[in-house]
């Protein structure tokens, strides 16, 4: 902490625990890290305690709010990881445009981008220090207060992701606004994809100037895109993401490792997993198996149990577990849900869920 008060990236307390980031990068490790997906969540009774009355956005932007509910999680589970507490539509504000958390209706942009001249409404160049610098000081406050426990995560949407909600105006099952521009408008698609990018780069390089120790991409509407349309609006700008953080990371001498996350994309494993990202985040559409037969030890998985399975009774879900690591194998794996956390979940079964990876993975890697 700095006189006036300020709490600063530096100095941060030793880590402890560092098995999620050595699976990352394909390390040997004790036992198979895991943490989940909006684990920070509303099915925890203190989440929804702590953000009663609160509007959504207004809890991003307060750095102490942030990092308590970053660090609930972790006082009931042996999580090996947390990820900060934020939204990905922190990167459209920041850009200019009007997000609301609509409740019962989730997030809604009151004016969408409908045409291309729309893209004269946003900020071309974003000064993310000054827009963004909330999540960054959130950062660096839970940075401080994890005590080393385990380490940080940062985050960001990817580019179509962020695309397809500015354009939608909000959640959609079609996404057909946003498939529009990239068949009727491709220059003007591209161009937004390019804005993002620039964008979410410096993002990312805050978050670790921040205190961030692994980031994570979530490209959470690759599904609703065909492979032509994958390679061409998602892939080029999600590798130009992790070339261009690490080539900078680089000059400063830091390497953090990075996950993607492409849901529903079972048909780009192979691209992404030769992307410069350590890790690829799965969906729990894909066979543990096949994924790695098709990465071919290039990089380490991270994934896959299906949220539902958490209704399952607690018995169930360590046969699941068991099976999963069974198909993943025990190096160069973390284990996660093929997506987040539903609220309806009863936080009992997460921390089955939890204790039968560790259990189980430490029998596996004794009897290697």
């Amino acid at each position: 902490m700095s006189k006036d008060g300020l709490i600063l990236p530096k100095d941060f307390p030793q880590l402890l625990n560092d098995t999620f980031l050595r699976a990352a990068r394909g390390e040997e490790t004790e036992h198979v890290p895991v943490w989940c997906m909006r684990q920070a969540g509303r099915y925890l009774p203190e989440f929804r305690e702590t953000r009663a009355g609160k509007d959504f956005f207004e809890t991003c932007r307060s750095p102490e709010t942030c990092c308590e509910l970053t660090l609930q999680p972790l006082r009931r589970f042996a999580f090996d990881a947390a990820i900060i507490f934020s939204d990905i539509l922190v990167v459209p504000q920041a850009m200019g445009m009007d997000v609301q958390m609509v409740p019962g209706k989730g997030p809604t942009f009151p004016e969408p981008l409908k045409e291309p001249e729309d893209l004269q409404r946003l900020q071309t160049k974003v000064d993310v220090g000054k827009e963004l610098g909330y999540v960054f000081k959130a950062i660096t406050l839970t940075r401080h207060k994890i005590e080393g426990k385990v380490p940080l995560i940062g985050f960001t949407g990817a580019p179509w992701t962020l695309m397809s909600y500015m354009i939608e105006g909000g959640g959609s099952n079609t996404h057909s606004k946003a498939k529009r521009w990239l068949y009727r408008h491709p220059e003007s698609s591209h161009m937004l994809l390019r804005m993002l990018t620039d964008v979410i780069v410096e993002y990312l390089l805050g978050q670790v100037a921040a205190g961030a120790q692994a980031l994570q991409v979530f490209e959470s509407h690759a599904g609703i895109l065909g492979p032509v349309e994958f390679k061409e609006f998602s892939l080029p700008y999600l590798r130009d993401i992790a070339h261009r953080v690490k080539d900078k990371l680089k000059e400063a001498g830091q390497d953090v490792p990075m996950i993607v996350f492409a849901k529903d994309a079972h048909y780009g494993v192979e691209d992404l997993s030769q992307s410069n990202y350590e890790v690829v985040g799965l969906d729990w559409t894909i066979d543990p198996r096949s994924a790695r037969e098709r990465t071919g030890g290039k990089v380490s998985l991270q994934g896959n149990m299906d949220p539902c399975a958490l209704y399952a009774p607690k018995e169930q879900i360590s046969d699941i577990v068991k099976r999963m690591l069974e198909g993943f194998g025990t190096r160069g794996y973390i284990a996660n849900l093929g997506h987040g956390l539903y609220p309806d979940m009863d936080p009992e079964n997460v921390g089955a869920f939890v204790e039968a990876v560790h259990q189980h993975s430490k029998q596996m890697i004794k009897q290697m």
